[in-house]
């Protein structure tokens, strides 16, 4: 095989890993980014049960002003 069909096909095989590396680069975006939504929602929702639980602790202790006279 002479240099220039072997530098011919040393390219085609670049190109064809460099396209295979930027699709698994676009998989892994996606991947990343479902998985950053799957937090967020996971941190609005504790977050959100954490506000009900004190919504509701407040109602079982509702604050009075003591109107004790001294």
């Amino acid at each position: 095989m002479n240099d220039s069909k072997k530098s011919q096909l040393d390219s085609e095989t670049i190109l064809l890993t460099l396209d295979q590396i930027g699709q698994t680069i676009d998989i892994m975006t996606s991947v990343v980014g479902r998985l950053r939504g799957y937090i967020t929602e996971q941190i609005e929702e504790s977050e959100s049960a954490a506000s009900t639980t004190d919504q509701k602790q407040c109602s079982l202790f509702p604050e009075t002003n003591s109107q004790t006279r001294h």
